[in-house]
């Protein structure tokens, strides 16, 4: 069996691995590039291997990073089975149109600046990474869906079951038990791993005794705060921030981030941590679908986010909370300048409504801009976590006066103790492929593994496993 790395090397974003067992290639996740300068190129350069060669794709999530090439992979010949969970299937679909349509207008918008600034010459047409068109036809290509801890036969001598991840609504770590020659190997993706203790969703679940593990190490090099002060702090930021006479800025990521930050809006409200009479928006249609399709799926969630399904009680509802699905209902919010919660995505302010929020915003001392998510080197969101003066925004620098804080509780990944006691579950496998991770975040990550063989591939590099 061979096993090669195609994207997530040495980074958190563009994963996309390829294990081939005999004739048989597996891809597993085919994620977009996000963040910095030349994710554009990566994204449009070649995979490393030939889409059409390929036999399946497992998807363990359907975040951007995991599924957004399946367009491409489609426009360049895959025509496999995807297989996936059935609410990964459905926010799938729902991201990966988003994204084409971001492509699409980002193609058009550097067409016409082109065209503007060629002064004569030939305008350079830019077109977009993949189309709705590419999107839709994409779709054909999914298949199968599967239940957790169901082993369904992939092909002949190939095995595969979706594990509970705890990171998103449909999320899986995926184990494959290959036979040849009589031998049998169990090979685990991890997917990303979710942060056990969140009220939303279930703890991951990890099989043991494999004999190699490809894992992500987001943070691998670090400890969340607890969930519990995360809250509070994020209701003293919100009470500081009224009193100051400001709004609260809230760059959110569409799955699960906005649906956990609902959920605990709506106990805030109740238990009168902060003003019944705040005003929330949730602006991102992205995010609204997302939810509705999570209202969907309530066996899906922890046991106690079921029970409240199950009586008719929507755990995302609060008073006051205004979906804002039209661009014009959208910038109608910048008229407000005091009381009123802002979710918007992008998460990264890679993109997005929050990028116009964070442009009426930033240089009011009055405001706060509050991270509750990662965000990647090269973004907007890393450089106001770092703490620069000033930033640029469609084109304007704007001075960064506003609050910005840092609530890391919230993470949908899982900090290094609970990566390692993950890795522990695995049952010593005696390869181990990190993935996932920055660079420095690796290497902290790798030190602490022991009795295990620990790899960090690099682009398209290649084993014998």
């Amino acid at each position: 069996m061979k096993l090669s790395f195609h994207g997530a090397d040495h980074s958190v974003t563009g994963s996309c691995h390829l294990l081939q067992c005999g004739d048989v290639r597996i891809l597993i996740d085919c994620g977009l590039y996000q963040g910095s300068r030349e994710s554009n190129d990566e994204n449009s350069g070649p995979f490393g291997f030939d889409p059409a060669a390929i036999d399946y794709l497992l998807l363990t999530h359907a975040h951007l990073d995991h599924c957004g090439r399946i367009p491409l992979l489609y426009q360049r010949g895959f025509r496999g089975e995807i297989v996936t969970t059935a609410a990964s299937r459905e926010l799938a679909k729902l991201v990966l149109l988003d994204s084409a349509h971001l492509h699409e207008e980002d193609a058009k918008f550097q067409t016409k600046k082109n065209a503007k600034h060629s002064y004569g010459r030939h305008n350079k047409v830019v077109r977009a990474l993949y189309t709705v068109v590419d999107t839709l036809n994409s779709f054909d290509t999914f298949g199968r869906c599967v239940w957790l801890e169901e082993t369904i036969q992939l092909h002949a001598g190939i095995l595969v079951t979706f594990y509970e991840a705890g990171h998103i609504l449909g999320s899986a770590a995926i184990l494959i038990e290959t036979t040849e020659v009589g031998q049998t190997r169990r090979i685990l993706f991890s997917g990303d791993i979710g942060s056990a203790g969140h009220p939303l969703l279930p703890a991951p679940v990890v099989p043991p005794k494999c004999d190699v593990v490809v894992m992500e190490t987001t943070y691998g090099d670090r400890q969340h705060k607890a969930l519990k002060p995360s809250v509070q702090e994020l209701y003293q930021a919100i009470n500081e921030t009224f009193l100051s006479g400001g709004n609260v800025i809230i760059p959110t990521f569409s799955l699960e981030r906005a649906q956990e930050l609902l959920f605990f809006l709506r106990q805030g409200v109740e238990n009168d941590s902060i003003p019944h009479a705040t005003q929330i928006y949730l602006d991102s249609p992205m995010a609204i679908s997302a939810t509705e399709i999570f209202e969907r799926y309530p066996d899906s969630f922890a046991p106690d986010i079921a029970a409240m399904f199950k009586s008719g009680h929507d755990p995302f509802h609060l008073k006051n909370l205004h979906f804002v699905r039209d661009t014009a209902e959208s910038m109608t919010i910048n008229r407000i300048s005091e009381g009123a919660i802002v979710m918007a995505g992008a998460g990264m302010c890679t993109g997005g409504r929050v990028r116009h929020h964070l442009k009426n915003n930033l240089w009011r001392p009055e405001s706060s801009i509050v991270f509750v998510g990662f965000a990647a080197q090269g973004t907007l969101g890393r450089l106001l976590v770092d703490g620069v003066p000033e930033v640029k925004i469609f084109g304007e620098e704007i001075p960064v006066r506003a609050k910005i804080h840092t609530i890391n509780g919230f993470s949908a990944h899982a900090g290094q103790k609970k990566l390692l006691a993950w890795h522990k579950k695995a049952g010593n496998p005696s390869q181990t492929f990190l993935v996932h991770g920055e660079h420095d975040t690796m290497k902290a990550f790798a030190k602490l593994l022991k009795n295990t063989e620990v790899i960090m591939p690099g682009l398209n590099q290649s084993f014998e496993i």
